[in-house]
């Protein structure tokens, strides 16, 4: 009986990451503002960046943990997606800060992705390989879920557990980035 579960648990987060790896990202992608992405990194820096986003992802992380049980099954759907959504502003910085540029094509974009979260990543970037990322950050996110449904102690684990993921995730992108090259100026 209890076999069933797991194999049905195990198909239900792969449906889900076919979804999300179908539609969602791209999604996400296209609403975030690279330039307003490229103006935050110029005006308060990079580290200074990856902090904020690391503290809105904690603050969605509190907010779902807070209420026990009712907030974490309304909440956790918008956890998720700020979630997401933070790893791609702090990817696209760093992008950024590294090579200058801020525009990336979606392409470009999941491959660095799915380098900063070790999924293999070939030439191409297939479907299979956006599936493994979405499953990979599915998994991420359900580990925690039932140590959310005490209140006060979930808020506390939520926002930790967002806030750390930003923080290993931005360090992870920033480790394969090449560093920016200075060209001094006589």
């Amino acid at each position: 009986m209890k076999l069933i579960k797991f194999k049905k648990i195990g198909a239900d987060i792969k449906m889900q990451a076919q979804k999300l790896a179908h539609e969602g990202f791209k999604q996400i992608f296209d609403r975030i503002d690279q330039l307003n992405i490229k103006k935050g990194v110029d005006r308060i820096g990079l580290d200074k960046f990856i902090e904020q986003c690391a503290y809105l992802a904690a603050g969605s992380g509190i907010i779902s943990g807070s209420g026990g049980a009712l907030t974490v099954i309304v909440g956790i759907p918008f956890d998720f997606l700020n979630l997401i959504t933070q790893q791609f502003r702090v990817t696209m910085a760093i992008s950024y800060y590294n090579k200058g540029s801020y525009q990336l094509s979606y392409e470009e974009f999941m491959s660095v992705v799915a380098t900063s979260l070790k999924v293999e990543a070939g030439v191409n970037l297939t479907k299979t390989v956006m599936e493994a990322i979405a499953e990979k950050m599915l998994m991420v996110l359900g580990t925690r879920t039932a140590e959310r449904m005490v209140p006060v102690v979930g808020a506390v684990i939520g926002g930790t557990a967002n806030y750390v993921f930003i923080k290993r995730m931005a360090k992870s992108v920033k480790e394969m980035q090449n560093r920016p090259v200075i060209i001094s100026v006589n």
